[in-house]
């Protein structure tokens, strides 16, 4: 049975979905005011993750992701460029979902932007005034009451007075607010930001009520996971609870959240100038190799993102594709059934709480199983082993044939060519251009291997 961390409960909790073979999942989606960096690749692999093995497990997945196109961001940031916070945050969103495409992340199945949803939050908000959980400040908008949610705090183990003693930057401070810690549902318009009608006034929703309103529309007032970067656990996340559950709503039954990466030993910020964009690391790297290496790392724990790390999972990814060559090479029966002790493994690793590590080391286990069972003359072991590395890398969203890269798939296609022209030249018993090709690729860093069903290459 799945079982993962559940972040309000505090512990290792066994999965049973709402409604028997289906999952309902909400995942925030980015804030489009800037290109995506790589701590948001981070997080939507931790939930497309989540959601593959979910898949592969035989759920009927519902996954849904925002987009945040109207924030106090994107206005500061439109004001900079001269454009409107439409133009602003489409250019964004684009670039957001180019790079997710890039990196391999499946697209949600829905996707709404906060825009569209701004007549449902001025219900729910006025719902929540209506039950005495908000009220309005002039001139500044409606609030929400910390004090109308019993267990505001929960969902990262604080209480409200550890919270306001110890929140820092994360509360907004407003002497006006009855409480430090109550929150925006409603602001009120300023001049030159987008406003819509209410009937507190013109202005522009919270932020916290945005995913609220999102998630009961499309998933029902109850679903069965949330899910985000632990950076949204306070106040966002914690928002959103306090909001869904001053209405009486269920709203989400588990809460699951993904740790941050360093970059070199540092947390990534701006400020500390190792702000990398997504964009950029996948022109400098293999995409499918980074997401070997994010999946290296559990989930729940801090990852390193250095050069070393990189280079370590490209060549672990280079012997994945050596290995599926190989087979290919080899003519070995895709059809086969996969090594279903191989299978209970990989499952048993994933159930608890999405071990990827562990995953991944089944995975690698059969690549060496296999290439021994080839090498020993049997075939039918191989073909199994090798149907499992396939059925598994798929679950993992690994892809093993040659790189996506335009400028990694040039280099294959050009070491294919000379592999070809070498096997020619021994057919041909010209063992001295053989050698001299061999020695070439060797220059490269491209090591060969004589089979009787062909000529393999990996990279050294």
């Amino acid at each position: 049975m799945v079982s993962f961390f559940d972040t309000r409960r505090r512990e290792i909790v066994a999965f049973e979905p709402l409604v028997e073979g289906r999952v309902s999942m909400y995942v925030c989606g980015p804030t489009v005011y800037d290109h995506p960096h790589v701590g948001h690749a981070r997080t939507a692999l931790t939930f497309d993750m989540i959601r593959r093995y979910l898949q592969w497990r035989g759920y009927q997945v519902t996954f849904v992701s925002n987009i945040t196109d109207i924030d106090d961001k994107i206005i500061h940031r439109a004001s900079q460029t001269g454009e409107t916070e439409p133009e602003l945050a489409a250019r964004y969103e684009r670039a957001y979902t180019e790079q997710m495409d890039r990196f391999g992340i499946a697209r949600p199945d829905h996707r709404p932007h906060a825009t569209e949803y701004v007549e449902e939050m001025v219900e729910f908000i006025g719902d929540l005034a209506d039950r005495g959980a908000a009220y309005v400040i002039e001139n500044k908008g409606v609030y929400f009451s910390v004090d109308a949610h019993a267990r505001y705090g929960d969902l990262i183990g604080r209480t409200p007075e550890e919270l306001r003693e110890g929140a820092g930057a994360r509360i907004e401070v407003d002497e006006d607010k009855a409480d430090p810690l109550d929150f925006a549902l409603w602001k009120a318009a300023k001049p030159g930001e987008p406003v819509w009608d209410s009937p507190w006034g013109p202005g522009r929703p919270g932020w916290h009520i945005e995913c609220v309103a999102m998630a009961t529309d499309l998933l029902g007032e109850a679903f069965d996971i949330h899910g985000g970067g632990d950076d949204l656990a306070f106040p966002h996340h914690q928002n959103e609870v306090a909001e869904a559950e001053g209405a009486e709503l269920e709203f989400a039954r588990h809460w699951i959240h993904g740790a941050m990466l360093n970059v070199n030993g540092e947390k990534m910020a701006k400020s500390q100038g190792n702000f990398t964009t997504l964009s950029d690391l996948l022109d400098a790297c293999d995409p499918q190799a980074l997401r070997l290496l994010m999946l290296q790392t559990h989930y729940r724990t801090v990852m390193e993102l250095s050069d070393d790390a990189l280079a370590g999972a490209a060549g672990a990814m280079e012997r994945l594709r050596a290995w599926h060559r190989r087979a290919t090479a080899a003519g070995l029966d895709r059809s086969a059934a996969p090594d279903p002790d191989a299978m209970a493994r990989f499952a048993a690793a994933m159930d608890d709480d999405f071990g990827t590590p562990a995953g991944l080391a089944v995975v690698f286990d059969l690549v060496r199983e296999a290439n021994a069972a080839l090498d020993a003359g049997e075939p039918g072991r191989a073909a199994a082993a090798h149907a499992a590395v396939c059925d598994l890398a798929a679950a993992l969203g690994l892809m093993l044939g040659e790189p996506a890269r335009e400028g990694d798939r040039e280099l294959a296609a050009a070491i294919n060519k000379l592999v070809a022209e070498r096997d020619e030249a021994r057919k041909a018993k010209d063992f001295a251009a053989a050698d001299r090709i061999r020695d070439q690729l060797a220059d490269r860093g491209v090591a060969l291997e004589d089979t009787p069903n062909g000529t393999i290459w990996r990279t050294i």
